[in-house]
């Protein structure tokens, strides 16, 4: 069983699903376009299609997770208390989100045109599972620069659910924020249930989830966050004592049991997110994919380095053991979009065409992890073990 166990972890650490998913999606699609995309529209369950399950349903859990990490962090002892401890890797998160916005708005503005415009928000977040492995396979597991990178894409995965709620609203639905009192509603469910002391998190994930979801919907944003809104109000530990992505098992709290009993599922559940969302044909390549692809490789980076160097010259140092070399080879691994930029990129562009081009950017991304390493043996680091 715990050998078991290991296996799984350990397909689950490299991100195999997901990664098993885009493979079977970018083969499929290339072989069989109208087999791939009729799929993706059948009704299944009650009607709904395989893309409206993963991308409606399953992602609430998948940011439901996000959403825990990101609790977890502004707790004592998390990654983000007390505020002076992330101020560099919070302004190199803002260096990570606005690089990548001026490099591609740039480029847009030379070679592209007016309706690639709203691909901006495309290269704003980072992949987690893949920018760790890079990371470790770098610096080693017990470097700074793999914890420091780990915040940045947490805290910038988290501007990327807000630049989908705000700048990405269905363009043939306008938004009624009434329905919003929904969301509210169920926002103070789960805060009722944590002040009646309820020890499981399942009321406040059905309940508060449920209205929170219809209020997004109905309101015409994006019901994928609608657990961002509930899970911050389920009853914790008074501090963090695991880092970003460890889990504590002797914490049973109902943030903590939430994230123990769905982390494995959303992890292999993946495979669908890749299923559904990398279905990209070669020949759809065009101008955005390189937008895309120069704002992750050029602009992560170098928004990433300049935001934190500025940071350490006005006293709010990088973690203690990580110098400039570090922060630059992490920036190049930030470029990794790839999750939440195929995400984005589904939302950006309702033409199809453009859409795939766009979401050929992010995959090619990818890119970013190989050239973190090479980046690591010219400028001399070394791993630690």
């Amino acid at each position: 069983m715990i050998l078991m166990k290991q296996r799984i972890n350990l397909l689950l650490e490299f991100s195999v699903p997901m990664l098993t998913g885009v493979v079977v999606a970018l083969t499929w699609v290339n072989l069989d376009p109208s087999g791939y995309h009729a799929f993706l529209k059948q009704p299944l369950v009650l009607g709904g299609s395989f893309h409206f399950i993963t991308n409606e349903l399953f992602m609430v859990l998948f940011f439901g997770i996000a959403a825990v990490e990101i609790t977890k962090s502004c707790l004592p002892g998390g990654a983000l208390n007390p505020p002076s401890r992330a101020v560099n890797p919070l302004l190199g998160t803002l260096g990570g989100v606005l690089g990548p916005v001026v490099v591609y708005l740039g480029l847009n503005a030379v070679i592209g045109g007016p309706k690639l415009h709203t691909g901006w928000g495309i290269p704003t977040a980072t992949d987690i599972a893949l920018a760790w492995l890079a990371a470790r396979a770098v610096f080693g597991a017990a470097h700074p620069a793999v914890s420091y990178l780990l915040l940045l894409a947490v805290a910038d995965d988290a501007v990327g659910l807000a630049i989908i709620a705000i700048f990405y609203p269905d363009p043939n639905l306008p938004v009624e924020p009434i329905w919003l009192l929904l969301t509210v509603l169920g926002m103070l469910v789960a805060y009722g249930l944590r002040r009646l002391k309820v020890k499981s998190y399942w009321p406040a994930v059905i309940c508060g989830g449920a209205l929170s979801w219809s209020g997004l919907h109905h309101a015409h944003l994006h019901p994928a966050l609608a657990l961002v809104f509930i899970v911050p109000f389920l009853p914790h530990g008074r501090r963090e004592t695991k880092g970003l992505f460890e889990e504590d098992l002797a914490d049973h709290t109902p943030l903590s049991q939430f994230e123990h009993e769905w982390k494995v599922l959303v992890d292999m559940g993946m495979f669908m997110f890749g299923l559904a969302n990398a279905g990209v044909e070669f020949s759809s390549m065009g101008t955005v994919t390189w937008l895309v692809l120069a704002a992750l490789l050029c602009g992560k980076p170098l928004g990433i380095f300049t935001f934190s160097w500025v940071a350490s010259r006005f006293g709010f140092a990088l973690p203690r053991g990580m110098h400039r070399t570090d922060l630059l080879t992490a920036g190049i691994i930030a470029g990794t979009g790839f999750t939440v930029a195929l995400f984005v990129a589904g939302e950006a562009f309702a033409d199809p065409t453009l859409q795939g081009a766009a979401k050929m950017g992010a995959m090619l991304s990818i890119a970013s992890a190989g050239i973190g390493l090479a980046a690591a043996r010219l400028l001399g680091i070394r791993r630690h073990k």
